[in-house]
């Protein structure tokens, strides 16, 4: 079976491969094998040109100008919003520019929860999360004496434990804010099941999307979701910009996070109005070139066919998976079966060698992987694990590139 996805994705990777200027198989033979994806992605020419161009001879500030150069420059930033919306089934004023995840989060701790909830509340996150969807809930649990509750995992094959969620909800439960993927250890969490449940209790959903969003396709039309964040970067976009989605069910729960110019309709010495979404919740100058950039990029993945890429990339992973445990003293930390079905990360450690050690060891070979605890260190201090080697694969990578990653692996554990 691995033999027919070889020889059938091998031609398609390498067309996709020359979209990327860092990635081009002309390169010579040291060229870069590129396996942290869950990070950051590579660029697609047509994303770097757009942002180029914008800056050569498109630059104007938005929504204020009253003048051509101005008004195109708006219109190509509208534009960006409305493609991004249309990607992910959702209304032009749900969608809201941030700088990422991270911010993404943050506005909702401070322009939702802070104003929405109160002393002995409970937020329900999962012991999966970055600490990007830790960290805002524990600050505002110190200002206003919510509560977490922590979803476990099944240490012994790295699944959320569904049922210990259904025991943690009850009528206190306002919000459950959960990643869709671990971008650790890769496992994907069952966003239906979640939801589901979440609203039996009138319950807000918040999803981290960063990791799922660009290798799987999502209807917030009909996924039922309050908030939903995730980055351009992790997508083929440019950094510094990333998407809010907040349903338009709730806008009127929702303040403004920051306040400044563009955001408003009236203001005088003591009062102000605001614009509706989704001016009100982006003050100060737009990010108009990563807009595009990011709109660029979701444009190249309208032309993917995400049932494709999620076999390409669970199959990557099946080969590596399979592979890499016939090496000495190598553990998975990962729900193995669900990777080789629907996975993008595989992360793994050594008995023999710390990851560390490991990733300074593949670079020498010009292969880039992540080591580490990957901004999860509430989910390894739960596992006892100090940390692992993380590889994630996208739509670019190769079974030929595992062949050498395998093969440098071989190498290392023979010394």
């Amino acid at each position: 079976m691995l033999i027919t996805f070889f020889c059938y994705y091998k031609l398609i990777m390498i067309n996709l491969r020359k979209d990327f200027p860092y990635l081009d198989i002309n390169s010579d033979s040291n060229s870069l094998i590129y396996l942290d994806n869950a990070a950051t992605t590579q660029k697609p020419f047509c994303v770097i040109k757009a942002i180029s161009d914008y800056y050569s001879s498109q630059n104007a500030s938005v929504n204020r100008g009253i003048y051509k150069l101005a008004e195109n420059s708006t219109e190509l930033y509208q534009r960006s919003r409305e493609i991004i919306a249309n990607f992910l089934c959702a209304k032009f004023d749900e969608i809201i520019f941030t700088s990422g995840t991270t911010q993404g989060v943050n506005f909702v701790a401070q322009s939702w929860a802070k104003h929405n909830l109160r002393p002995g509340d409970e937020i329900i996150i999962s012991q999966f999360e970055h600490h990007s969807n830790i960290l805002p809930w524990i600050r505002l649990s110190q200002e206003l004496g919510i509560v977490i509750r922590y979803i476990p995992i099944n240490k012994n094959n790295f699944d959320l434990d569904y049922k210990s969620y259904l025991k943690l909800l009850c009528s206190k439960t306002k919000l459950v804010s959960i990643t869709s993927c671990s971008n650790a250890i890769g496992t994907n969490v069952d966003l239906e099941f979640i939801i589901k449940h979440a609203k039996d209790y009138n319950a807000k959903v918040l999803i981290d999307a960063a990791q799922s969003v660009g290798h799987m396709k999502f209807d917030l039309n009909n996924l039922n979701v309050d908030f939903l964040v995730f980055s351009a970067h992790k997508i083929l976009g440019p950094t510094g910009i990333g998407i809010l989605y907040i349903s338009e069910k709730i806008h009127h729960e929702v303040r403004a996070y920051e306040l400044g110019g563009g955001a408003v309709l009236d203001v005088d010495n003591f009062n102000f109005t605001l614009l509706k979404s989704p001016e009100c919740y982006e003050p100060g100058t737009a990010k108009v070139a990563q807009a595009i950039g990011f709109s660029q990029a979701i444009n190249y993945l309208n032309n993917i066919n995400f049932d494709d890429l999620i076999v390409h990339e669970s199959t990557l992973c099946t080969y590596f998976i399979e592979e890499i445990q016939k090496l000495k003293g190598i553990k998975i930390i990962g729900f193995k079966e669900q990777l080789k079905n629907e996975g993008h990360i595989v992360s793994f450690v050594s008995d023999l060698f710390h990851p560390h050690d490991i990733a300074a060891y593949l670079d020498k070979f010009n292969i880039a992987v992540r080591a580490g605890t990957h901004c999860a260190q509430p989910l390894f201090k739960n596992i006892n694990i100090a940390g692992t080697l993380r590889v994630s694969f996208y739509l670019y990578n190769t079974f030929q590139e595992i062949e050498f990653v395998i093969s440098k692996l071989k190498d290392l554990i023979k010394l």
